[in-house]
């Protein structure tokens, strides 16, 4: 299942809460927030912006996040930290959260699925798919040139969204917090 929200429309965060409660009606650990991506480029620093404001805004609910603007993750250390955080937190389902690049009228578009997504497939990369939900903020055109793209992004573009997405992660995990059993 996929649902997709416009970053103008004003509930967009809301839809995204609603779709993390829905994907995640199960969940009995706190989640897992991966935020995937890099402050060296612009549309590529989606994952990393999202997961500062989600740990600032989250004040003590119980959620781990990997992926800030101090300590980025990137789509080649997907693979080693998904490994990581199977064995460190084997209860807890992820929420992998990225930059994407898709057709030219799909720029400000917020996708969330319950699937995991596979980082680094904009700049022709494969890596393994991460995270049981995903959430992919649309911040450039793809084409042959895509990384000369993501430097090319507009910042206003990619802080927006990443508003939008770290207060639907922040509230869902606010909201949550009470269901979960304290973390170890």
């Amino acid at each position: 299942m996929e649902y997709t929200f416009n970053m103008f429309n004003k509930m967009a965060a809301s839809g995204l809460i609603m779709c993390m409660n829905n994907f995640l009606k199960d969940n009995t650990a706190p989640p897992v927030i991966l935020c995937i991506g890099s402050d060296l480029a612009i549309g590529d620093s989606l994952g990393p912006i999202c997961g500062t404001m989600i740990k600032e805004k989250r004040t003590n609910a119980e959620a781990f996040v990997y992926g800030t603007l101090t300590r980025p993750v990137t789509a080649k250390e997907v693979k080693y930290l998904n490994d990581f955080i199977k064995k460190t937190h084997p209860q807890s389902k992820i929420i992998a959260i990225d930059a994407a690049v898709g057709a030219a009228g799909d720029i400000g578009l917020i996708k969330i699925a319950n699937k995991g997504l596979k980082p680094g497939l904009g700049a022709n990369k494969r890596f393994s798919s991460v995270g049981d939900v995903s959430i992919m903020g649309i911040v450039a055109e793809k084409s042959v040139f895509n990384y000369s793209l993501l430097n090319l992004t507009r910042l206003s573009l990619v802080y927006k969204m990443a508003e939008i997405i770290a207060d639907a992660a922040a509230a869902f995990v606010s909201s949550e917090q009470t269901t979960y059993p304290l973390a170890i």
